[in-house]
């Protein structure tokens, strides 16, 4: 067995507690600071989920489809070229032919994608049906809608939940939430939601120092780290992590999770008007 436990951040899917800089606590709702310096609330009852915005297919899923075919091509050239059956300035000709194809194939799949989302009523449009579709089945639920940079984030404070509970795993599924954060709620037995911009968002390209922003940090180090959470208090000030839009379904707030979404809108400023980020 290991001497001490691993420092890691927060990813989600190693089982690891959480390593992060606690900045305030209300009852067992928790407020930490995360490895890129932004500002998290962690509850153990409330369910939230962040849906992301459907995307355009992956450069890496384009990329690795063509290095294959790239491989394959190079192979069968080099083969045939060694047997005497083709020049091997053939080669260049399937290399420079593969790369061409990879970006026909990527400059066609993000075409066909925008059209695709386009007649359906554009992304947040197609996440905004998938919630409704979900909230059919569940006409006793009470989900507050909010905007995000990438997508929409849910919070359901009809009643609490166990992360770990059957409805919350549905729920999950249905609504498409990311895997990562999934195993996360199931490891950490928590719900979490970002509170404050992400830095490069919001014009901060130098990473939360020292590097990795890992908690705990060593004294020496403290001053670096102060001096960089300082500019990006002052610049996420002007920013929201979401913004409110909507209540969906019959149900009434619980108080004990009435409190948690009061404090998330708080402190996410999710009624400022400022700009999400």
């Amino acid at each position: 067995m290991p001497r001490r436990e691993r420092k890691a951040p927060y990813n989600g899917g190693n089982g690891l507690p959480i390593r992060e800089e606690v900045l305030a606590r209300f009852d067992e709702t928790v407020i930490t600071r995360n490895s890129y310096g932004a500002r998290c609330l962690n509850t153990p009852g409330v369910l939230c989920a962040d849906i992301d915005f459907p995307e355009a297919p992956s450069w890496r899923m384009v990329r690795n489809t063509t290095l294959l075919l790239l491989a394959a091509v190079t192979a069968a050239v080099y083969l045939s070229a060694a047997a005497g059956a083709a020049p091997r300035s053939l080669w260049i000709t399937g290399v420079i032919g593969t790369l061409a194809s990879l970006w026909l194939a990527s400059t066609l799949a993000k075409l066909v994608h925008r059209k695709l989302v386009g007649a359906r009523g554009g992304p947040e449009a197609i996440a905004r049906a998938r919630v409704l579709r979900f909230m059919r089945t569940r006409p006793d639920w009470l989900l507050h809608v909010y905007r995000t940079p990438a997508g929409l984030r849910l919070l359901a404070t009809h009643r609490l939940f166990d992360p770990r509970e059957p409805e919350v795993a549905a729920c999950f599924q249905a609504l498409g939430a990311d895997p990562m954060y999934v195993a996360m709620c199931l490891n950490q037995h928590c719900f979490r939601a970002r509170l404050t911009a992400k830095p490069w968002r919001i014009g901060l390209q130098e990473r939360l120092r020292p590097r990795p922003g890992i908690w705990p940090v060593s004294p020496e180090r403290m001053p670096q780290r102060r001096a960089w959470l300082e500019r990006y208090d002052r610049a996420a000030a002007g920013f929201a992590a979401c913004r409110f839009v909507e209540s969906l379904g019959n149900g009434v707030s619980v108080p004990a999770a009435q409190v948690v979404r009061q404090l998330h809108d708080e402190l996410s400023q999710a009624r400022s008007g400022l700009p999400i980020a």
